[in-house]
């Protein structure tokens, strides 16, 4: 990104006392958007609202911040503001944040070394500022390495998004539209990564207008439910070596009927690879607990075809506070790990200690004393497609896993509690399904025999 003159701190600070900071802000966003094609329209033109001593006060502030090719520090302010800015939020917060330990995980699990990368629920962009963290981390330029797109459907989100690859020296191809309806991408198949957190349990999509669209190629489930619709679209980006890594509401992996026909479907064309448990309170707008699903469409030609790596990892966080958990940088290495250890890959010691919340971290070597995958009881399981089968299709993790051995299943009641409505939701699910099914049957009977 090309910062003006007229838009660098030294200039805006050298203005005369008595003059409008705020309208002269205005003009620098301006000038910034002029000679960077991607950010315009997008910068904000609202600082001749806030008091000129406040604007003063901040870039002095930030003009002391000194940059180097090495530090990614106003990247690091960005993503400090955006977190603090969606728990301030609440639920709208969710809507553009995903916490950042989720995300290096998803990204840890789908390594983007290079390639075309794209997120159809894009928000703030989180996914790719830590996409191109996890490059630099080993040693390559993302800007050579990755070509990013997306699509986000509220157009302050977009901006948001475009902001922050900007202060990331990112850029990318950006689009504001409804995924469900809209492909501005020619995504089918096109794509060699795919990260999402789309948002769970969307009701009244538009099917009829969508059923014979290609990115959906198992079907349109027939419940009220846009889940499987997600799952389908990042199904269909992938090219044929693609890996996809997305979130999903728990009860999506044990869904019935028509919904359970279409993981059936993804599981007989091996393409799942890896099913992560993760517990509640990771995310500001909901405590419930989700799931991470991994899709690997590359694995088919691998001794993996006809296996699915399940790890609970449930249990493995740090408490923030009260309401909020997230992963420390070694819980997050060890979990990606062993799903390295799981495709027989080397495992991967660079993270450091968690400065913001110290604390215990699992052993790999501990746990896998050869570094070669094994299953771990409450840890977890490598379970092939007629152990999935003969589990009635489940994804879910803790159908497998199991609980370690000589430890107590740790019972919390909020949690159960939690896991239970989730049950009786997709219970609900299934009996609207079939009470619209009886009704339709009931008719077409009564039209035949009028």
């Amino acid at each position: 990104m090309y910062v003006p003159a007229a838009a660098r701190f030294s200039h805006l600070l050298s203005l005369p006392e008595g003059e409008n900071i705020g309208k002269a802000i205005n003009e620098a966003m301006k000038s910034v958007e002029a000679d960077n094609v991607d950010l315009k329209g997008v910068l904000p033109r609202t600082y001749n609202k806030i008091d000129n001593a406040i604007l003063v006060s901040l870039l002095k502030s930030f003009s002391q911040i000194g940059i180097n090719a090495h530090e990614d520090k106003f990247g690091k302010i960005y993503e400090y503001f955006l977190g603090n800015f969606a728990r301030a939020e609440g639920q709208r917060g969710g809507e553009f944040f995903m916490p950042t330990t989720m995300v290096q995980l998803i990204v840890e699990v789908i390594e983007p070394h290079h390639g075309r990368l794209i997120d159809h629920s894009c928000g703030s962009g989180g996914m790719y500022v830590q996409s191109a963290k996890f490059i630099k981390a080993h040693k390559h330029d993302p800007s050579r390495e990755i070509s990013i797109f997306g699509q986000e459907r509220v157009e302050e989100t977009r901006n948001l998004c475009l902001m922050n690859l900007a202060v990331h020296g990112l850029s990318g191809d950006i689009k504001q539209g409804n995924s469900y309806y809209d492909d501005p991408h020619n995504s089918l198949g096109h794509f060699d990564r795919v990260m999402a957190n789309p948002p769970f349990d969307v009701d009244k999509v538009d099917k009829e207008r969508i059923k014979d669209d290609p990115r959906f190629p198992f079907g349109m489930p027939r419940s009220d439910n846009a889940n499987y619709l997600w799952i389908q679209l990042f199904y269909s980006s992938l090219n044929d070596t693609g890996r996809a890594g997305f979130v999903m509401a728990n009860s999506a992996a044990d869904a019935r009927q028509s919904e359970m026909e279409i993981r059936k479907a993804l599981l007989q064309a091996h393409a799942v690879d890896v099913m992560i448990a993760i517990g509640p309170n990771f995310f500001y707008t909901v405590t419930l607990p989700c799931t991470l699903w991994f899709f690997d469409k590359g694995k088919v030609k691998t001794k993996r075809k006809d296996q699915v790596l399940f790890i609970d990892a449930r249990h493995t966080f740090r408490q923030v506070d009260r309401a909020h958990r997230k992963f420390s940088p070694k819980q997050i290495e060890y979990l990606a790990n062993i799903v390295r250890l799981y495709r027989g890959q080397q495992p991967e010691f660079m993270a450091g200690e968690d400065e913001e919340v110290p604390g215990h971290d699992p052993d790999l070597k501990a746990t896998f004393p050869k570094l070669k995958y094994a299953d771990v009881a409450g840890l977890c399981k490598v379970a092939t497609l007629k152990e999935i089968e003969e589990q009635g299709w489940s994804l879910n993790p803790g159908r497998y896993v199991g609980v370690a051995d000589g430890e107590e299943d740790d019972f919390v009641f909020a949690e159960r509690l939690e896991e239970l409505n989730e049950e009786l939701e997709v219970l609900n699910s299934e009996a609207g399904e079939l009470e619209e099914r009886i009704a339709n049957n009931v008719a077409k009977l009564l039209e035949a025999a009028s």
